[in-house]
């Protein structure tokens, strides 16, 4: 059985173990989270599994009712020096990509379960004039009980007021015809309509195994646009006929005959017995639900993360702290360079000192007229110290010269010329 509080515990162990200090107050950032491990890898971005501060009332409220209606809830958005994050919620029942990777063969039922909750996220997301222009498997998230979510709005675009979009966006084999006519020859654009030719090569794909048209990413735009005009898809004759109609509503070429809202797909009679509130509101069981006791991600996105990544992020906040460091170094870049030319005038200053030449030519003069040493600048550095060692002295025919020290006012005015606080110096 798997324990989701050891995996936890485990996946933490590289972080620290503070938890994190969160003021709903103050702008949120990467500090705020720990990171556990990376459970996903997008063209555009990783996945990751994150331990967070807790939400405010409000915002539970709020993303509550977007999850009811088969969007995967947001909760923080932020980015900082290197990166852009969105912060969602864990859904641990994991992708369709990955279960169908995993050989999962979805009951009828359970792909009709996903078709009406997508229907409803797509429906929201027009009603706000939104998008989303990368419906797929791998955007697909399933929570513990099986329901579907639609996640990954990175691609997502607004049109407002008959505006239409025009740029090439998308996963080519999940993309519809108008898109690439659109790119090609310009044309009018496209709209709301792109997203529900996805849904149907989505659903698709989960009922047969396979998508109803052979691309790849490979194929240009041009060969593309030829293939929808000469290519008829194939249904699986063991599939009732009411649902090839509808697949067929969905993959509809020319995109004013397609189905493209909830009052389109609620006109299906493979969908009349559908109850549309008992949808939204998740209480209709899940056909397929995910095994609890294992983790429904791919395990080499964490070996990636932590051996191939350059730029890990279980290691940005010490990076961001070094690069924060340099960059306040170079701000006081000015000042090191004012205290490098006090240190010159200190070092041009500096009188040598050596304590057993100096005693050497002490015991020379004394044994060759027995006068008194001279108060020369090693006299005064010498100040205090004793005369009478035990060693006999050694004969020093010629001891080096010693140059006079300036007067100690000399030195002051010198660096104070430098320093604006001679003392210090």
């Amino acid at each position: 059985m798997f324990h989701w509080g050891k995996w936890k515990k485990r996946m933490g162990a590289n972080s620290s173990s503070k938890r994190p200090v969160f003021d709903e107050k103050e702008d949120v950032n990467f500090d705020h989270f720990q990171i556990l491990r990376a459970i996903g890898k997008g063209s555009f971005g990783k996945g990751l599994n994150l331990f967070s501060p807790p939400f405010s009332t409000v915002q539970i409220d709020l993303a509550e009712s977007k999850r009811k209606l088969g969007l995967c809830r947001a909760r923080y958005s932020f980015q900082d020096e290197e990166d852009m994050f969105m912060v969602v919620d864990l859904l641990l029942g994991g992708d369709l990509r990955y279960h169908l990777q995993q050989s999962v063969q979805f009951s009828e039922d359970a792909v009709k379960l996903y078709v009406c909750e997508m229907t409803l996220a797509l429906d929201y997301l027009q009603s706000q004039h939104i998008i989303h222009r990368d419906v797929k498997p791998d955007n697909i998230l399933l929570d513990e009980q099986g329901h579907a979510h639609l996640t990954d709005f990175n691609i997502a675009t607004i049109i407002k007021d008959g505006e239409r979009a025009t740029a090439l966006a998308g996963t080519k084999p999940y993309m519809a015809p108008e898109i690439f006519q659109s790119f090609v020859s310009g044309g009018t654009g496209y709209a709301f309509e792109v997203d529900w030719w996805s849904l149907g090569v989505t659903v698709f794909e989960v009922l047969r195994g396979w998508r109803p048209y052979d691309i790849h990413a490979s194929n240009s735009v041009e060969s593309l646009i030829q293939l929808f005009s000469t290519v008829s898809v194939q249904y699986n004759p063991a599939w009732p006929k009411d649902l090839v109609s509808l697949l067929r509503k969905l993959l509809t070429v020319n995109p004013e005959h397609r189905f493209s809202s909830l009052s389109h797909m609620q006109t299906s009679p493979y969908l009349a017995d559908v109850n549309w509130d008992a949808v939204s509101e998740k209480k209709i069981e899940a056909g397929f639900v995910p095994n609890k006791g294992r983790l429904h991600c791919d395990p080499t996105f964490e070996l990636e993360e932590m051996i191939l990544e350059s730029r890990p992020l279980h290691k940005k906040k010490k990076r961001l702290a070094k690069n924060r460091s340099r960059d306040n170094s170079k701000d006081s870049q000015s000042e090191n360079d004012y205290l490098q030319e006090c240190l010159e005038v200190v070092q041009q200053e500096f009188m040598i000192f050596n304590r057993e030449k100096l005693k050497k030519r002490q015991e020379g003069q004394s044994e060759a007229g027995g006068d008194d040493v001279s108060a020369d600048g090693d006299g005064e550095a010498e100040a205090g110290a004793t005369d009478d060692d035990a060693a006999e002295p050694e004969p020093d025919p010629a001891p080096d010269p010693e140059p006079d020290p300036e007067p100690e006012s000399s030195k002051r005015s010198m660096c104070g010329s430098v320093c604006s606080s001679p003392g210090s110096c």
